[in-house]
């Protein structure tokens, strides 16, 4: 019986999860279920957004006092102020490994995905406030500036051999250094009002991390109840928490970083990223339908991701080439890489949690993510037919 269950539900399973195109397909079905879900009407869709938006003490602030401690309000700060930071905390060891052992440990090796990265997120930010110059929606900008890896990578995957090994590396570099500037974006934009003895706190504990780097202290359980506290000062200092995680991230010995990875990707990707879209995309579509994206604000976003993208990233990238600074990935050509920067236009889980941070409004938090949702699908079919339509 036991081996019966192992090869019909586990191995399965096992086999989906490994696949690279897996973490697309998880995020997609729960979007569409949680959009299913919050448009239904009635008892169902109002108590499927009550449930997450549901405050515990009755009040409308991020954090409840319970006790001395200050904690999140809502399950929808819990996903996307402490779960999140398990993901910023595996992005986190995936960019320290990358510059240390990586495809960024050299310049010339990194110099390519590191100024098309910039080019990526300038553009889409010049595109967007251009849109918005009157000032209503400025804070949006950095919305249409990020790359979703998993998106990206997973479509890629599906073309196979139309996508060389060298451009996915690239475009993989890209992505994780994508995330390091939003990361940064979000901890010098995003935050709140600064709360000096939290903060204080934050240096104090990363202090600790330092001391016991120095003296070779064997990264076990203190390291984690550190990281926790570190979490809680973080939270509350007006940074947001989730860079707790990139910080605590950088204290990782070097040998020990595959080894969380590998630990850690199941749970982030299939459990904390799949919470996360389900909480996030429980938007109610307004009634007059996709003419309401028909403001500065939507089309922000969707030139952005889906013009804005591809120009920075090529434009960057054909700079640096022509000046015989860089040189294209292995058996790529300009039109693969044309294609491979619309992929990178997919915004999805990253923009989605920029524009949670970037306004309070709820109309203008939805019509956000509904703006990066129409966006990040048409860079997805866009990118696909042109890459599919390349020869092998």
């Amino acid at each position: 019986m036991l081996q019966y269950i192992k090869n019909t539900f586990l191995h399965p399973l096992q086999e989906f999860i490994h696949d690279s195109r897996a973490i697309g397909i998880t995020l997609l079905f729960c979007t569409a279920v949680s959009l299913v879900l919050a448009n239904m009407g009635g008892l169902i869709s109002s108590s499927y957004i009550h449930f997450w938006e549901f405050h515990f003490d009755n009040t409308n602030n991020h954090h409840t006092h319970i006790g001395i401690l200050s904690l999140p309000n809502s399950p929808l700060v819990i996903i996307n102020d402490f779960l999140m930071a398990f993901f910023f905390f595996l992005a986190g060891m995936e960019i320290k490994r990358e510059i240390l052992q990586g495809e960024l440990a050299s310049l010339k090796k990194s110099i390519l995905p590191i100024v098309a990265a910039i080019g990526g997120m300038i553009v889409p930010a010049i595109l967007f406030i251009q849109f918005n110059s009157n000032g209503i929606y400025t804070k949006g900008w950095a919305i249409p500036t990020a790359t979703d890896i998993a998106f990206t990578l997973g479509v890629a995957s599906l073309l196979g051999k139309r996508v060389p090994i060298a451009l996915k590396v690239f475009i993989t570099a890209l992505a994780i250094i994508d995330d390091l500037g939003a990361i940064i974006v979000i901890a010098l934009f995003y935050g709140g009002s600064i709360k000096l003895l939290y903060l204080l706190g934050c240096v104090f504990i990363t202090g600790i991390f330092l001391l016991l780097k120095k003296f070779q202290v064997k990264f076990g359980l203190v390291h984690f109840i550190l990281g926790f506290v570190l979490w809680y000062c973080m939270f509350n200092s007006g940074i947001h928490a989730t860079v707790a995680g990139v910080v605590f991230a950088l204290f990782i010995p070097v040998d020990k970083l595959i080894t969380f990875e590998l630990k850690l990707h199941a749970p982030v990707y299939f459990l904390i990223m799949p919470i996360f879209a389900l909480a996030n995309t429980a938007i109610v579509f307004p009634e007059n339908g996709l003419s309401a994206l028909s403001n500065n604000l939507s089309w922000g976003i969707i030139a952005g991701l889906v013009i804005g993208k591809p120009l920075g990233i090529c434009g960057a990238s054909y700079v640096l080439v022509k000046m015989g600074i860089a040189q294209l990935p292995n058996s790529t050509n300009w039109y693969q890489m044309i294609g491979a920067s619309i992929l990178a236009g997919i915004g999805f889980t990253m923009s989605i949690f920029i524009a949670t941070l970037a306004f309070t409004n709820i109309y203008e938090q939805n019509i956000s993510k509904i703006s990066v949702l129409v966006a990040s699908f048409a860079a997805m079919i866009i990118g696909f037919v042109w890459l599919r339509l390349s020869k092998k």
